[in-house]
């Protein structure tokens, strides 16, 4: 039987990240959503790895599974770090993928490509059954294209062009984001400590 880990987060993109990337291990990812009603989870961090940690240490205590947190986001040099943590807020405690890449777009006009360096940032914090915390960081570098293009992905998939290509990561498509994304790498750090965890439980897969 798989060990299960509730995916504390409401993006199914996300959720289907996680899935691809471990989908070779022997772990059943449970959206919170389909546990019950889980609580509302106040993002009053000042960091991506502050918030990760307030998510998955309340959903573990709320469900009684392992939780797996995350916190990600879009920093640009040009804009001192914005949007940062608050890059799902940006134009709003409510606002759209849409409304949020206007914003940043009006914010960066007249600005040029060499100056519209940034990077997205991820965390993912695993608190497990028995208490135990593990955290892993991933970053992926690139620069912010002038408009939208694209339709893969979500948030600001369709302005991201990562670092060595000219397209952004809606127009590369799941497949090549998993590979060289800021979550990608943040859940292949984590991966070591829960083959670890699985082998020690004699579960390690055949």
């Amino acid at each position: 039987m798989p060990f299960q880990i509730v995916a504390a987060t409401r993006n199914r993109g996300k959720l289907r990240e996680i899935q691809s990337l471990y989908g070779d291990l022997p772990l059943m990812w449970r959206p919170m959503d389909d546990i019950g009603s889980p609580p509302i989870i106040e993002e009053t961090g000042t960091t991506f790895q502050d918030n990760a940690l307030l998510k998955a240490r309340g959903i573990a205590k709320w469900s009684g599974f392992a939780a797996l947190g995350e916190d990600s986001g879009l920093e640009v040099d040009a804009l001192a770090g914005d949007p940062g943590v608050r890059s799902a807020r940006f134009a709003g405690e409510h606002a759209s993928d849409k409304e949020n890449i206007a914003l940043l777009l009006r914010r960066l006009e007249g600005i040029p490509r060499a100056e519209r360096t940034a990077r997205f940032i991820c965390v993912v914090a695993l608190v497990w059954t028995d208490g135990t915390e593990v955290v892993a960081k991933g970053t992926c570098e690139g620069h912010i294209a002038e408009e939208p293009a694209g339709t893969s992905g979500f948030g600001y998939d369709p302005l991201f062009i990562p670092e060595g290509q000219v397209a952004t990561f809606a127009e590369l498509g799941e497949t090549f984001k998993n590979t060289v994304s800021h979550r990608a790498r943040a859940l292949r750090g984590l991966r070591p400590w829960l083959e670890g965890r699985i082998r020690y439980a004699g579960r390690a897969p055949s």
